[in-house]
């Protein structure tokens, strides 16, 4: 199933969560390389998030606010990144090919970008796959290995159901 009109954005990851990211999240438990949260700015939504070797920083999770799902990944070489501002992306799963818009952002001066979406099933999708690379007009932006992200969403799904 391919969703091209469908706004998302980056994917899952490896290594501890740098403090930086993890001010404003309550730390719910982890599944392998990523550790489970809940988002209280989110109306509590679950997430999942991890760290890359290249500092860039993924989360993904339910926004129980507006009633979808995001991917969002910071990263301190993006400087060029405008708050709030949509950002044409597109991004292959294992050599699969997706259009989507990502809205800039900044975390603790971090520049970042966020998709939303309405369809969670998709992050499900993602998280079968192996290997997320995104691009924007100037070519590659991050390549990311998606190692046992299927079983940490399920590990937020748990959570979810917890936060009710």
């Amino acid at each position: 199933m391919k969703y091209t009109d469908i706004a998302l954005t980056f994917v899952l990851g490896t290594a501890p969560v740098a403090p930086l990211f993890a001010q404003s999240l309550e730390l719910w438990g982890s599944s392998d390389y990523w550790d489970v949260m809940i988002d209280p700015s989110l109306g509590d939504g679950c997430l999942i998030q991890s760290e890359f070797t290249d500092g860039s920083v993924v989360r993904i999770g339910f926004d129980r606010i507006e009633g979808g799902g995001y991917v969002t990944a910071f990263n301190m070489s993006w400087g060029d990144i405008v708050d709030g501002e949509w950002y044409p992306m597109f991004f292959e799963l294992d050599g699969q090919g997706y259009d989507a818009d990502a809205k800039g952002m900044y975390l603790n001066d971090v520049p970042g970008a966020d998709i939303p979406f309405d369809n969670p099933d998709f992050l499900f999708d993602i998280a079968r796959m192996y290997t997320m690379t995104l691009f924007n007009e100037n070519g590659e932006v991050m390549s990311i290995d998606l190692t046992g992200s299927y079983k940490a969403l399920e590990a937020a799904m748990e959570c979810q159901d917890e936060m009710g």
